[in-house]
């Protein structure tokens, strides 16, 4: 009976988010939940479903974002993902739907486009979020972790960093799709330096320093980030890739061609 009246209560909701769009020229329609299809099969407008799949093929869009994402930061990044991929210009507005409730978003001057932050690699990138918010949440054995995931370009990452500790993923095919792989890479999250990530999700590396020069990439961070933000805008402005910040005090911060694309601390009720 649950189960039916939340499927009767989204379609109420969509068929209302339809007519709103309507009435305000909303160029979209985001549902915040996973949801079969046909829900939104003879809207004409396009449509991004957020849950666990990635397609960007047809007029219905998927895209995953962590479930325990807070709805700002999930607003922020469908921003960017509908800018990026020109569904919307600045000052369209969408219409989000929740499971109980519906908003209006507008683009804004500013919104970062993050050319290659949704791609085929996306679901590694969530996998990565997902253990980062848990990561802040629960620390490990009592401690408040600080760590820093770089996802990507491996080639020129490792030839823009270098090992200080004995590598323990060495000679292992640990991918972080895996799921016995969460509570290893919690494990090591212990350990100094940064893990070196593939697209596809394979852990090249854990306990590696990356060698960046600020003043020479002359990047520009809010006051009061340290060296681990320094290194996590720098190597994504040297190399293609991403790179996800945690710091002790509990705050994720997503960083993409230099510049951080994503700031959210799951401690803090928003």
């Amino acid at each position: 009976m649950g189960k039916l009246m939340n499927g009767i209560m989204i379609k109420v909701l969509i068929k209302t988010a339809e007519k709103i769009a309507s009435e305000l020229d909303s160029k979209a329609i985001v549902i915040l939940q996973d949801i079969p299809e046909e829900y939104v099969n003879d809207i004409t407008l396009p449509v991004i479903i957020v849950g666990n799949n990635f397609d960007i093929s047809g007029k219905i869009k998927k895209i995953p974002i962590p479930q325990n994402l807070d709805t700002e930061n999930t607003l922020n990044l469908i921003s960017a993902f509908l800018f990026e991929h020109e569904i919307l210009q600045e000052g369209d507005s969408f219409i989000y739907v929740t499971q109980n409730s519906l908003g209006v978003r507008v683009i804004k001057k500013g919104v970062i486009t993050v050319k290659g932050f949704f791609s085929s690699a996306q679901t590694v990138l969530q996998r990565v979020l997902e253990i980062a918010i848990e990561l802040s949440i629960e620390g490990r054995e009592g401690i408040k972790i600080g760590t820093l995931f770089v996802i990507g370009d491996v080639k020129k990452v490792l030839k823009h960093s270098h090992q200080i500790i004995p590598n323990p993923f060495k000679g292992h095919k640990i991918n972080v799709l895996d799921k016995d792989s969460k509570e290893i890479i919690k494990e090591f999250a212990l350990l100094d330096g940064a893990f070196i990530i593939s697209n596809t999700g394979r852990i090249f590396s854990a306990g590696r320093y990356l060698d960046i020069d600020s003043k020479k990439l002359d990047i520009m961070l809010p006051p009061g980030l340290g060296s681990r933000h320094i290194a996590a805008a720098g190597i994504t402005k040297l190399t293609e890739a991403v790179s996800v910040s945690l710091s002790e005090s509990g705050t994720i911060r997503v960083f993409k061609n230099g510049i951080m694309i994503l700031e959210y601390n799951p401690r803090i009720k928003y």
